[in-house]
């Protein structure tokens, strides 16, 4: 190698340091012509990075959330001892990790709530469309938080529950899978409840027209019902163009319901602009039935989303938001 590289510098045409590079390893491998190997994989993988950012950048919200997932653990520990005396040993931690969640959202997607004033004091089950990745509900949660210090506990699928690591989390966040007995008790509580009745199949399989996948789900009605509360309407603008799924293929949607696990990959992360609206709450009517609670906030979110969301969805477009000088008014 020594005299490789001797030979690069030693003669009286100087070379770069690109075609010593390419010299020495031609000299090692014995591969003749490994300049025009380099330079097509090189090609390669110039025209691949973009469509590799895409496929990576969702990888940020998890390490994001084993972040969190670490802090909470410090957290702990420096907190052993106060444990037997606290009330809520997670009220530091929560403050923590909202402040870290909304400064990720104003850093990255310029977040944005709007309509905070239609939620009551009391308790009150707030229902959502579901994008891609509930992302735009932490960063709702987050917020409300820092501004009203009220938590809004918030329903997950069963398979979140089965994630390395995430007890902790899930426990500190107060994330419950239900069934509607712990949503009716977490309501009687005080708390907010936040629930996307489309759930996994709304996250991997609506797309950028922004169908609402709830199908004859009325569930989170009897809960509203039962724990007598409010039901409050939220969307967030632009959330199906920040993240995307490959829900198109139709043997992913098939693995899907063979298996329900989120097998649909994601690509995405881009930092569009994210604003979330909460809608005017629908009061408890005693003599109202499930389903026409269930069709009457499945007709506020719609409203809510013909209102405010550009449709389809257009990444381009939903990116340049973000240089807009005035807030969207509510």
């Amino acid at each position: 190698m020594t005299g490789g590289n001797e030979s690069c510098t030693g003669g009286p045409i100087s070379m770069s340091y690109l075609t010593c590079l390419t010299y020495i390893l031609e000299e090692w491998t014995g591969v003749e012509h490994i300049g025009d190997y380099l330079s097509y994989a090189f090609y390669i993988v110039w025209v691949l990075f973009p469509l590799a950012v895409v496929f990576v950048l969702p990888g940020v919200i998890v390490l994001l959330f084993y972040i969190s997932i670490l802090l909470l653990h410090v957290y702990k520990r420096k907190n052993e001892l106060k444990e037997a005396y606290s009330h809520d040993v997670w009220m530091g931690a929560t403050e923590m990790l909202a402040t870290l969640w909304d400064g990720h959202g104003r850093i990255w997607h310029g977040y944005e709530l709007h309509g905070a004033e239609n939620i009551p004091q009391g308790p009150g089950l707030v229902v959502f469309y579901h994008g891609a990745t509930p992302v735009d509900c932490i960063y709702f949660m987050a917020r409300y938080y820092l501004i009203t210090k009220r938590y809004c506990r918030v329903v997950a699928d069963h398979f979140v529950f089965r994630l390395p690591g995430f007890k902790i989390l899930l426990d500190a966040l107060g994330i419950i899978h239900g069934p509607k007995e712990a949503c009716v008790s977490t309501l009687k509580q005080g708390y907010l409840l936040a629930i996307a009745p489309g759930g996994v199949r709304e996250a991997l399989f609506s797309d950028e027209t922004y169908t609402i996948m709830w199908s004859n789900r009325k569930g989170f009605a009897h809960v509203a019902i039962d724990a007598k509360v409010p039901i409050i309407p939220m969307f967030t603008q632009n959330v199906r163009e920040g993240f995307r799924t490959l829900g198109g293929i139709k043997i992913l949607r098939s693995l899907y319901e063979r298996i329900r696990l989120p097998v649909v990959p994601l690509y995405g992360g881009f930092p569009v602009k994210l604003r979330t609206f909460i809608g005017e709450p629908i009061p408890y009517e005693p003599n109202m039935t499930a389903e026409e609670l269930a069709e009457k906030t499945k007709a506020a979110v719609q409203a809510l989303i013909e209102k405010h969301q550009k449709i389809p969805g257009n990444i381009f477009r939903a990116l340049m938001e973000r240089f807009q000088t005035q807030k969207k008014d509510d």
